[in-house]
């Protein structure tokens, strides 16, 4: 072998020592980015299946792209009681086990009625109608803010971005905790309370204004705040949390059913016992053939106003009746 042929034997192992070294480092970037990726999705799984910051009050709804949002509210650390509570964020999934979080979609600095101070953004829900999404909350008007509550209206074309504030419905009591149940036949109904009082009535196709007068929900065992509806096999269901303070231990989860969205209602009992924290409010909702719970806890923060949202399945008897929610800490995919 020349000097020549050697050095040019020595240039190709070179070029081929260099090429391994690019594809390896390619390959180990790669499994790298996998193990990245797979590890931010894993953040998501198991309850509470928000993690990164704490949430609340969770309003779960299946919209007709055929996923699964829910719109909770916000408590802000550190904890000062229920008064921090701003910028609402939304969620969504099309498993039960990965979830995005869109961002967050309207604070109290945007509702341009609302108290001065801002903080105060409780328990919200959504509504869709006629190719708009209508996002609730209650908020107060001003200072004196237990005083002041409204229920507010935001409005946008997409589920989880664009919302703008609409201002409120007008001609209500100052309660809380807006729900908005939309029946077969495509009336909207809408319902919200507090203080041990829940009340219900129809809304106008505007979803704005309420048609009619807004009326008490007869029936309902020691009510406390968080009323969901949902509908079943003809029936309506009723559930909210009650006014259970037994060892510090706070809001059971309780329903009544109706044959009618308005009541009057027969109480069934209690779904869920209490969870770590003094509060709870749930809701209620198929998705791809099997019906599941959202609820919150202080798992994270063992903190009463630092909450987190959980969801676990729900199962009905024969008869109807729900089977006591058992809150875990993972939901398993079908």
């Amino acid at each position: 072998m020349t000097f020549i042929s050697h050095l040019l034997k020595l240039s190709a192992e070179k070029t081929k020592l260099k090429r391994f070294s690019a594809v390896f480092g390619l390959a180990m970037l790669l499994a790298l980015s996998t193990l990245a990726q797979e590890k931010t999705a894993d953040t998501a799984l198991g309850n509470p299946f928000v993690k990164d910051i704490y949430t609340a009050d969770p309003s779960a709804h299946v919209w007709k792209d055929g996923r699964l949002y829910v719109y909770p509210s916000h408590d802000i650390s550190p904890a000062r009681g229920c008064d921090l509570m701003d910028q609402y964020h939304v969620y969504s999934t099309d498993d039960m086990i990965h979830w995005k979080d869109h961002g967050e979609i309207l604070r109290a600095s945007q509702v341009e009625w609302g108290r001065p101070e801002g903080g105060f953004m409780w328990a919200p829900d959504c509504a869709y109608k006629n190719g708009t999404y209508y996002f609730y909350f209650p908020h107060p008007s001003g200072t004196a803010w237990n005083s002041t509550w409204k229920i507010g209206v935001a409005t946008s074309k997409s589920p989880a971005s664009g919302f703008k504030s609409q201002g409120y419905i007008k001609g209500l009591e100052s309660m809380i905790d807006p729900c908005v149940f939309i029946d077969d036949d495509g009336q909207a109904y809408f319902y919200y309370g507090g203080g041990g009082t829940c009340k219900g009535g129809k809304l106008k196709d505007n979803m704005m204004e309420i048609d009619g007068e807004m009326q008490k929900m007869e029936g309902l065992e020691d009510f406390h705040e968080a009323s969901w509806v949902h509908k079943r096999d003809g029936i309506y269901y009723l559930s909210y949390s009650d006014n259970h303070d037994i060892n510090g231990k706070h809001n059971q989860m309780r329903y009544a059913t109706s044959k009618s969205p308005l009541g009057p209602w027969t109480s069934k009992g209690i779904y869920m016992d209490p969870t770590d924290s003094y509060t709870n409010h749930g809701s209620i909702v198929q998705f791809k053939g099997q019906w599941y719970a959202f609820y919150h806890n202080s798992s994270l923060s063992n903190q009463d106003w630092l909450r987190s949202i959980c969801v676990d399945k729900l199962y009905y008897n024969a008869d109807g009746t729900i089977k006591k929610v058992v809150p875990t800490g993972a939901i398993k995919s079908k």
